[in-house]
């Protein structure tokens, strides 16, 4: 046994560490990342609702009702006068907001004039708390070099070498900008980059902390809104954190930190830039606001920004297909103040992942071959990645679910090719050897315990059920042989796919006649249940056949069944080389007269006592009387078993027939002859009783022991 399992764990590891490699190097020629950042997408979508947004920021829309606003109160039509924004400025400075940041970009001069540019000036020099925006692009702009009237980023920063790498690889230095004008650009207290480029599916997922420009850095908005806030702020830089302020910020080998969106748009308190607008002017001129500012402002980081459809600052989010550019950078200084940024864990530990489950996989497949155990470790270990996403992903944690199930798919159908090819041959075996004769769930226990394959049986008690064609010799004689053939595979074929429907085993075929068993070699609890079930269902479905049959045979066809519930010896008989699962024993025999029992009786089934006693409430049933049986001491009491609806349906002439035997049993022959004589014409069995009392009461002995039926004949 320990042979066993150390040749096991030997190929486990073999052909996992294969399958991971494998899969690992598919994985990186064939770009297909793609399908890592969909699942990404889904577990972001997933734990959505577990998210809270931060309520220390607060973002001003220009939306569509702004637009409408304003053209339709003062007359103004897009694009807006800078005035309208230094109200905006003033009221946040006003309200005590901590920062405000512009999500805008001011590249030209006001439609409006000098003055208007100056204006919107002045207000952002009042408020020192403003960070605004610039255009920085690889290809086209409007300057190659930082302006020298233009302030330079002053910021605190330890590890710019890695800084200055990570963006080069991130795509994040660029040799052109546009920057606002002229007046209006120096009077932003932070300027900020306004580029973010999406993955490679357009979804906007991960974002820049820092831009190179002209060897100036340039922060991401969300980032130049709290530097605006906290001028001060220390930056260290190493090759995958980020410290500002004491937090420990993720990034990856291109400087970018994976946002974890809090909500699709509208997760944050926002209001729409009118209602701001109006409020300042309604202040100026002594009325109460609209939005009460020192209340919902004070001590907020405020982003204004656009979420006008025809203002085209929408963006696909894993959670949102049209999201607001504002809100993106919103969601970046969210994460920035709760450390809510997502980390990709290493390669690593994602290889050592992916090869331990690929390894373990594979030594279970081996270990445990069959199809069943298959599934059932298929479907643990593909979910094994799907759930360790989930728990990683509240724990803030990147770690790849598509690879390691490709990985594994790879693996586990390897194991199963050279499962089939090897240890398959005996299942291969056991299948067409026996497929014919048992139920598929005795073939399966059998893959699992070839050795049950021997000589010898055992003794167990069963339900034997025996079935034959009534008058199939003169049908014989009137088929050829091919149309005797089609019918009877036909006919048997239906029998067969009930029996083993039910549970039953196939012992053989006798020409017209079924020979079959339940509870060997698998238990089966109710197996005179199911048995009995097989019989009702197979002289259901063969009177749905019988119209066809009239057609191919010349006349009707009526089978005749036999069960008994006994013990048995069961198992394999035969030589070494040729045997058969089959049973022998008394209750077998007497299986096979109480099916020729319905001739005399002209019923269809015919039930022991033995069997009926198991049957519970599962079916009703009528008592045919006693018999005795050639070769048997005892008589036995016989049963014809109902589906609950069909005995309803001919309640009246069975319980006529039970008055009718309770008298024949007490010896009341004449009240039990005029019972029988009220159902003859519609009751086989009735019929057969008044033959018989006729002939007892014909011999003028009416006494002694008449209501057992002696079988002398098969």
């Amino acid at each position: 046994m320990q042979n066993h399992l150390v040749r096991k764990w030997v190929q486990g590891i073999a052909l996992g560490t294969a399958g991971a490699v494998i899969a690992i190097i598919i994985w990186n020629c064939a770009g297909l990342e793609k399908w890592e950042n969909i699942s990404w997408d889904w577990r972001m979508s997933f734990f959505l609702n577990q998210e809270q947004a931060s309520d220390d920021i607060v973002v001003i829309l220009l939306d569509q009702n702004s637009l409408d606003w304003a053209q339709e109160v003062l007359g103004i039509t897009w694009p807006w006068p800078r005035e309208i924004y230094s109200s905006i400025t003033d009221f946040c400075s006003r309200s005590g907001s901590k920062a405000l940041g512009f999500d805008v970009l001011y590249t030209e001069p006001s439609a409006y004039g000098v003055r208007d540019d100056l204006s919107f000036s002045n207000a952002l020099a009042e408020f020192k708390s403003i960070a605004g925006m610039i255009f920085l692009s690889h290809n086209f702009g409007k300057t190659t070099a930082w302006p020298e009237s233009l302030r330079e980023p002053g910021f605190n920063i330890t590890g710019l070498s890695s800084l200055l790498k990570m963006s080069e690889s991130g795509g994040s230095v660029f040799k052109y900008a546009t920057l606002p004008v002229e007046g209006i650009a120096g009077n932003f207290f932070v300027l900020c980059n306004s580029t973010i480029l999406p993955d490679p599916d357009s979804i906007y997922r991960k974002i820049p902390f820092f831009s190179i420009f002209d060897n100036k850095i340039v922060p991401t908005l969300g980032l130049g809104v709290y530097l605006a806030a906290h001028p001060g702020a220390a930056v260290n830089v190493n090759d995958d954190m980020i410290r500002i302020d004491g937090k420990n910020i993720p990034i990856d080998r291109k400087g970018h930190s994976i946002l974890r969106y809090k909500g699709k748009s509208g997760a944050y308190r926002s209001y729409s830039a009118a209602s701001v607008i109006q409020s300042e002017l309604r202040i100026r001129q002594g009325q109460e606001p609209v939005v009460n500012g020192p209340e919902l402002f004070k001590d907020k980081y405020v982003f204004f920004g656009f979420s006008a459809p025809g203002l085209f600052d929408h963006h696909p989010t894993p959670i949102d297909n049209s999201f607001p550019g504002v809100e993106i950078h919103a969601t970046w200084l969210d994460n920035f103040l709760e450390n809510g940024f997502m980390q990709k864990t290493t390669d690593i530990l994602n290889y050592g992942f992916i090869l331990g489950l690929c390894i373990i996989s594979a030594f279970l497949i081996f270990l445990f071959p069959g199809p069943a155990h298959g599934a059932g470790i298929s479907v643990f270990f593909l979910s094994v990645p799907v759930l360790a996403g989930g728990i990683a992903y509240c724990r803030g944690f990147w770690i790849p679910v598509v690879l390691p199930d490709i990985s594994l798919g790879l693996t586990m159908t390897c194991g199963f090719i050279i499962n089939y090819a090897t240890e398959g041959r005996t299942k291969r075996f056991i299948k067409n050897a026996f497929k014919q004769y048992l139920s598929p769930d005795v073939i399966e226990q059998l893959i699992l315990h070839p050795e049950k394959l021997k000589l010898g049986g055992e003794r167990r008690e069963l339900s034997i059920f025996f079935s034959d064609i009534q008058g199939f010799t003169s049908i014989s004689e009137r088929l050829d042989p091919e149309g005797l053939t089609r019918f009877l595979n036909d006919y048997l074929s239906e029998m067969t796919d009930i029996i083993q429907q039910e549970g039953g085993t196939i012992d053989k075929y006798e020409g017209d006649a079924v020979i079959a068993f339940w509870n060997a070699p698998l238990e089966v609890a109710d197996h005179a249940v199911k048995s009995v079930r097989a019989a009702l269902k197979c002289q259901d479905r063969l009177s749905e056949m019988r119209a066809g049959f009239r057609e191919r045979t010349g006349s009707d066809i009526f089978a005749r069944i036999g069960i008994n519930t006994g013990t048995v010896i069961v198992g394999n008989m035969g030589s070494k080389n040729r045997f058969d699962f089959t049973v022998i024993g008394d209750a077998v025999n007497l299986a096979s007269r109480l099916e020729g029992v319905n001739k005399i009786f002209g019923t269809d089934i015919i039930i022991s006592e033995s069997t009926q006693k198991m049957l519970g409430n599962e079916f009703a049933w009528r008592t045919l009387g006693k018999i005795q049986v050639k070769g048997r001491k005892e008589p036995v009491m016989i049963y014809e078993p109902f589906f609950h609806e069909s005995y309803a349906n001919h309640r009246y002439s069975l319980e006529i027939f039970s008055k009718g035997l309770e008298s024949f049993h007490k010896g009341d022959f004449k009240d039990a002859l005029d019972f029988f004589s009220i159902i003859k014409e519609i009751d086989p069995a009735a019929l057969a009783y008044i033959r018989r009392l006729q002939k007892i009461i014909g011999s003028r002995d009416e006494k002694g022991n008449k209501d057992v039926w002696e079988i002398t004949e098969k």
